[in-house]
């Protein structure tokens, strides 16, 4: 049920937030951001699909006090709310404690691989809180029971959540204030069990296809809780005169969960690419994680009204030489992005990669793995024959952050969101140092370090260690 969101819509806004994190004089050159493609290269989410949504604020909760090296913190905890674009609302508890909240961020449904969860062993536990407290169980009263929590508000179950989480997802030493919420936390911390992290609301795999004119491309297989999903070919593909086909060649404009999708591209077809967008109702499913590209705090899925969700395939065929398709994902394990190229043309198909040339020969898949720092942007562009060029955006967000990573100095506590910290060179202010050509593909990425700036013979050292339990690989769940 979701009755709860129109309900705590009107509560007042938490005072207590994430503050930005205080930097020691000087010049921090972070280098963040990778170079630019053209302006005509089509950009690519590293997120396989799902919902996209726009952060609204916390909007129940009580109050808790985070204990750390001898000192205590009060903080807001509790439930925030996300618009979902195209329509729907979602409840979500924040699960990198010591980062800000940044008002109206993106954010993107992103598998755990993608978050601080891959290298947190106690992920499935959240999975565990979520789905046996507020809001998902919305029977207070219940609930209270089977705490010994007696009189729960909405707020105090918010709060008793959030803490209970907090201590899994960033190993805190938090409390909640009032007693029946911290009863619920301590509850629900003594009692969760590992559960495997729930399916996607919507995916396509894989993300891109390639091969020759003439042919029947793919197959991309639709994988959603959703009853239904409408299929829209982009006006590329239809230019082409390619059509978008089942398996029995009929003309598809709708799919379910396990349909496979393909390209009918015809014999006289130009050399070209398109995109097919899949876009259904359904509600998300608790535990989803969901991440932002500008560093707004990991949040992780409460609660779901019927909301929009959308997953894009790329397509590219050729009549003859390299016929790449490309596809990029975060990969937390690996502290970078994986960028997976496959040629399905007669020729080899060579690009540049942080310095490393890779040549995938015809009928060859290869998966390389760009290294980042820890919240590090990236932006950069593969080009291909035939004008082909695929775009990869993102910030590398993987780990809970210490209040000793951020700086001794620096104040931190949780809550309601908050303005961005300081960040990379914006995409409009990094230099275009992309190249193109007809053979293949060049990838410059620059200032993958975080820079020591010295100046007057100054040093300024910029230092970020992260979350032990963050560095630790999940274990199979169960």
């Amino acid at each position: 049920m979701f009755s709860s969101l129109s309900a705590s819509a009107a509560r007042g806004r938490g005072a207590a937030r994430l503050a930005a994190v205080t930097l020691a004089s000087g010049i921090v050159v972070a280098g963040a951001v990778a170079t630019a493609g053209p302006a005509a290269a089509e950009e690519t989410s590293q997120s396989p699909g799902g919902a996209t949504a726009t952060m609204d604020g916390l909007k129940t909760y009580g109050d808790a006090v985070i204990r750390e090296d001898g000192e205590e913190q009060h903080v807001s905890a509790g439930l925030f709310e996300m618009s979902v674009e195209g329509g729907g609302m979602l409840q979500t508890y924040c699960i990198d404690l010591h980062n800000p909240t940044q008002q109206d961020a993106r954010y993107q449904e992103t598998p755990w691989s993608g978050t601080s969860l891959n290298g947190n062993k106690d992920a499935g536990r959240i999975r565990w809180i979520l789905q046996n407290s507020y809001p998902k169980v919305n029977d207070l009263a219940a609930l209270a029971e089977e705490a010994g929590a007696a009189g729960l508000t909405e707020q105090d179950a918010a709060a008793g959540t959030q803490v209970a989480i907090w201590r899994y997802s960033d190993g805190a030493d938090v409390q909640a204030v009032d007693p029946q919420a911290e009863k619920l936390a301590d509850y629900l911390e003594e009692n969760a069990r590992n559960l495997a992290e729930p399916k996607a609301s919507l995916t396509l795999d894989p993300p891109a296809v390639s091969g020759r004119v003439g042919e029947r491309l793919g197959p991309v297989t639709v994988r959603t809780n959703a009853d239904s999903a409408t299929v829209t070919p982009s006006a590329d593909a239809a230019a082409g005169g390619v059509r978008l086909v089942d398996e029995d060649g009929k003309a598809v404009t709708t799919a379910r969960n396990g349909s496979r999708l393909y390209f009918d591209v015809p014999e006289d077809a130009a050399d070209g690419s398109a995109t097919v967008t899949v876009q259904a109702s359904t509600t998300v499913p608790v535990g989803r994680a969901f991440a932002s590209e500008t560093r707004s705090q990991t949040q992780i899925l409460a609660g779901s009204s019927e909301s929009t969700v959308s997953a894009t395939a790329t397509v590219n065929w050729a009549k003859e030489g390299a016929i790449p398709a490309l596809s990029a994902e975060k990969n937390c394990a690996e502290g970078g992005v994986d960028i997976t190229a496959v040629n399905q043309g007669d020729k080899p198909f060579t690009f540049e990669l942080m310095g490393t040339e890779h040549t995938i020969t015809a009928g060859a898949t290869e998966t390389v793995t760009v290294p980042l720092q820890e919240d590090q942007a990236y932006d950069f562009t593969i080009t291909g024959p035939n004008g082909f060029e695929q775009r990869f955006k993102g910030v590398l967000d993987c780990a809970t952050e210490t209040a000793a990573a951020a700086g001794g100095d620096a104040v931190q506590m949780a809550g309601e969101p908050s303005p961005a910290t300081v960040a990379g060179p914006s995409v409009e202010e990094s230099t275009d140092l992309a190249e193109t050509g007809s053979s293949g593909a060049t990838v410059l990425i620059g200032g993958v370090a975080i820079a020591l700036v010295v100046i007057g013979g100054a040093a300024l050292l910029l230092v970020g260690k992260k979350k032990a339990a963050a560095q630790e690989k999940a274990p199979t769940q169960e």
